[in-house]
């Protein structure tokens, strides 16, 4: 096992663009650390130059206490498990996992015993000697991640293991990659662009976007306490609602003039948005006037799609599963209390303090 430090890591591409802005992170030992972020924030270009797979242009990597900058990617304890599953069609399961081991000319009585440890551990052991063509698509990516194990490294990386299985088998490999760390209390970092995977796998979580890190924390922490307009409306399905509001007297003013008790020590009409999760608004006979845009019913809860005079974008309320669910074009008030609301600064940034009273949003 072994603690990760990225301190000012940089890429910069030749006569390209610069994708990694220095990037400060510390990984713990035995931590399942998640990069979680949109399609080219840099979460995946960080994840390479861990494995050695990109070249650094900038700061350090260091992993133990070596730094490893211009180490060879198979010296620095890493294995590294791809979307794909690279598994070579004309090998069995047991043959493609001891492949590394073999070709490190490994005594073959220690390759089978590594082999069959990590078939133990994910519980192919009736696949060895199956080729990949007779393998289902989570089967593919059991002997993917066992071809990792039988390594014994010191960091596993994942980028984005999950994206070709089904939605099912996501969630069946998410509890197992669960349960492999907690086995095996190795270092790993996973990339991913799926917050429910973030949110459900990481012991921590670190938010990219543009090539810069936004927050890091603990899931539940991100989720309560967003550093930023960012990683509020990134996190959560759905996302936070952000409703335009300015400093008015005693209070925040919203659309239609109405106010909010949350006092900011600002000037009146300065602009800020405020942030509410739709599990925070309240449906019923006080508050805001709202249209009814659309309710889906997921099952287990139901969410309404309202939308609110002089607010551009329908607000996401989230209702339990045996509310009544209110009709398409229908108005309908809403009600949010200050204590459930976030407000963020003309940066962007979240702003404190925040006065927390109970009463409604009317």
């Amino acid at each position: 096992m072994a603690e990760l430090k990225l301190k000012q890591l940089q890429k910069t591409y030749e006569d390209g663009p610069t994708v990694i802005h220095g990037i400060n992170l510390d990984i713990r030992d035995g931590e399942f650390m998640v990069f979680v972020g949109p399609s080219g924030c840099g979460k995946t270009t960080t994840l390479r130059m861990i494995a050695g797979l990109e070249d650094i242009s900038g700061g350090e990597l260091i992993i133990g206490k070596q730094v490893v900058n211009d180490v060879p990617a198979a010296k620095r304890g890493v294995a590294m498990v791809f979307q794909s599953y690279a598994l070579y069609p004309h090998m069995t399961v047991r043959e493609n996992m001891g492949f590394g081991l073999r070709l490190a000319k490994q005594p073959k009585a220690d390759v089978e015993a590594a082999v069959h440890r990590a078939a133990d551990i994910l519980q192919i052991t009736h696949l060895l000697d199956r080729k990949p063509k007779a393998l289902s698509g989570g089967q593919r990516q059991r002997v993917a991640i066992g071809r990792a194990i039988v390594r014994k490294p010191d960091v596993f990386l994942f980028d984005e293991p999950l994206s070709n299985l089904d939605a099912s088998l996501r969630i069946q490999m998410r509890i197992e990659l669960a349960k492999l760390h907690k086995e095996l209390a190795t270092t790993m970092v996973y990339v991913t662009h799926d917050q429910v995977e973030a949110m459900t796998l990481g012991d921590r979580i670190a938010v990219f976007n543009g090539g810069r890190i936004e927050q890091v924390g603990t899931p539940l922490a991100l989720y309560e306490k967003p550093a930023n307009l960012f990683v509020a409306g990134f996190l959560g399905s759905p996302r936070m609602n952000f409703l335009p509001s300015k400093v008015a007297g005693h209070g925040l003013q919203l659309a239609d003039k109405a106010e909010l008790d949350i006092q900011l020590p600002l000037p009146d009409g300065t602009p800020v948005t405020i942030g509410v999760r739709p599990e925070h608004i309240g449906l019923g006979y006080e508050g805001l006037a709202a249209v009814v845009d659309i309710v889906e019913h997921l099952g287990d809860t139901q969410i309404a799609y309202v939308r609110v005079k002089d607010i551009k974008d329908p607000l996401a309320v989230k209702l339990a599963s045996n509310h009544t669910p209110p009709a398409n074009g229908s108005t309908v008030r809403i009600a949010i209390t200050p204590e459930t609301c976030h407000v963020f600064g003309e940066d962007g940034k979240v702003m404190m303090p925040v006065r927390r009273e109970e009463t409604v949003l009317a």
